[in-house]
């Protein structure tokens, strides 16, 4: 078995690869620099992201007109004036309905993937008991809000 090959600053040689030592210090340095430098990119961008939104609202702040008046302080209902209470009551039904909508619009974001993975050989049979899993957890959902009377429209 051949000796290790001890390069300068006192790596040690992984390997003798078509005549080009490589060092292992080096060659874990190397791929922590990519891995970091990846994420350094995203960093930066939501970086740039964040600095662009807050220079938007000082700009807005600065350049807008400051002249608070009775009429501007006022509840402002579609160009009516206000009549009443603020207080209106309105039917936890409604925000059902809309949970339940959110609920199957997020089932139609997996089905999609879903589509694709299926068709990739050697993933059908695991994709497929996975997906009707998934689906069984969704039915039994819409059951329970069938049973508690949500679905029902009077």
């Amino acid at each position: 078995m051949p000796e290790p090959t001890v390069l300068a600053a006192g790596h040690v040689a992984a390997g003798d690869v078509a005549g080009v030592h490589v060092a292992v210090g080096d060659l874990a340095a190397d791929y922590a620099a990519d891995y970091f430098e990846a994420y350094s990119v995203v960093g930066l961008l939501a970086v740039i992201g964040v600095l662009f939104v807050a220079v938007a609202f000082g700009a807005g702040r600065l350049l807008r007109p400051v002249v608070p008046t009775p009429e501007k302080l006022l509840t402002y209902e579609c160009g009516v004036d206000p009549v009443g209470e603020g207080w209106a009551h309105t039917q936890v039904r409604y925000y059902v309905y809309a949970f339940l909508y959110v609920i199957f619009a997020v089932d139609s974001i997996f089905l999609f993937p879903w589509a694709t993975v299926f068709a990739a050989p050697g993933y059908g049979a695991t994709t497929l008991v996975e997906m009707f899993i998934f689906l069984g957890f969704l039915a039994v959902g819409l059951l329970y809000a069938y049973k508690k009377g949500v679905l029902t429209w009077a």
